[in-house]
């Protein structure tokens, strides 16, 4: 299959657990990939090249979605890559360390919103230029990564990230709303308690099996786990999805 045959996906963060997972997933599945990556390229490099021996096509991009240079910097190598876009996954996101809010500082606070939610609104906006008919595009999909958190409120630990979560969710609802004329479908996926590497950045690397009692299914979920519901949404098979959360928490 030819590159210019093929339908392009851009996943931020997609150097590591759930976003590398749907890397390596919406490859299988036919999609040329690029691999979003904010400062470690080693790891961005090595889900390129797993792709790549498995037959598919994928390029590490650069960019960091918490600034608006970094996002310009992202679709720019995109669109110098493949020429084309038609499907977005707003993986990229970050936790801080768990801390109660009269803790929270101001700094924490903006660089939270600006990842988690700035960012994801800014990709948002680039992949609709690209992809809305109304713009001269093929239509597309966009799916975004929100998290149980929003529902769930994560008191005592990370309320700005939960907050930060249900910002994702609204947005998901209003965007999808109004693009579903462009020919765009939005959704969104909440993942609930997954093995992957971002509990250790927040702090606590056993949080995951800790919580596992806690959970209807009494086991944490797999980043493939929730890159199959992502899958999911990006085929045709949801070509009737559109505005839709689906829970990937194991009934949590």
């Amino acid at each position: 299959m030819k590159i210019s045959d093929q339908p392009v996906l851009l996943v931020t963060g997609g150097s590591r657990g759930i976003g590398a997972a749907v890397c390596l997933s919406a490859a299988e599945h036919g999609w040329a990939v690029a691999v979003n990556y904010a400062s470690n390229r080693p790891a961005a490099d090595a889900v390129v090249a797993a792709i790549a021996q498995a037959g598919g096509t994928a390029v590490a991009v650069e960019g960091d979605v918490g600034s608006e240079a970094g996002v310009s910097a992202i679709f720019d190598a995109v669109d110098k890559a493949f020429g084309r876009l038609d499907g977005l996954v707003n993986n990229a996101g970050i936790v801080g360390m768990p801390a109660r809010i009269d803790e929270i500082t101001p700094e924490r606070l903006d660089r939270m919103l600006r990842v988690n939610v700035s960012g994801s609104i800014l990709c948002a906006a680039a992949a609709v230029r690209r992809m809305s008919v109304r713009h001269g595009g093929k239509g597309g999909v966009i799916v975004n990564i929100s998290s149980m958190a929003a529902v769930l409120g994560s008191a005592g630990q990370y309320v700005d990230y939960a907050a930060s979560k249900g910002a994702i969710d609204s947005f998901t609802i209003g965007l999808s709303r109004e693009v579903a004329s462009d020919g765009i479908r939005v959704n969104a996926v909440r993942p609930g308690i997954i093995d992957t590497e971002l509990h250790a950045s927040g702090g606590l690397p056993d949080r995951a099996r800790e919580l596992s009692p806690s959970v209807p299914l009494k086991r944490p979920g797999t980043a493939q786990e929730v890159a199959d519901a992502v899958l999911y949404l990006l085929s045709p098979s949801s070509s009737y999805v559109t505005g839709a959360i689906l829970n990937v928490s194991g009934g949590r």
